[in-house]
């Protein structure tokens, strides 16, 4: 099931990119807020770093750490974004399909770890 982890690096890359060209737009479509010049800089560097993460299971199949630390990504994002949107005043339009998404991933990579070990 390797085509799990590409699909999930195909979703850090988009997510890294569109952090990248426009942070302000992902701010307002996540979280339904402005983002301010140095949140703009940081959110740049998060699409930087994503990308650059998103890389490293791309093109071959993804090693046990590339699978893990995907795993463990999409499931500590998950559980930050729902807490946004239980607690928080952060709700944006997209806010509880990227959770969705964080958690389907989650289920995917631990699918995808537990055949890895053991393969």
């Amino acid at each position: 099931m390797k085509w799990g982890a590409r699909l999930v690096a195909v979703e850090i890359a988009g997510t890294g990119l569109i952090l990248l060209l426009s942070p302000v737009l992902f701010g307002r479509l996540v979280f339904s807020a402005d983002i301010s010049d140095s949140g703009q800089a940081l959110g740049r560097l998060a699409g930087i770093a994503l990308l650059g993460f998103a890389l490293t299971s791309w093109p071959f199949p993804p090693a046990r750490p590339v699978v893990r630390a995907m795993l463990a990504y999409n499931l500590l994002a998950a559980i930050y974004l729902a807490y946004l949107g239980i607690v928080g005043n952060l709700v944006g339009v997209l806010l509880w399909p990227a959770v969705i998404l964080h958690l389907l991933f989650t289920t995917l990579l631990a699918a995808e770890y537990v055949a890895v070990r053991r393969a």
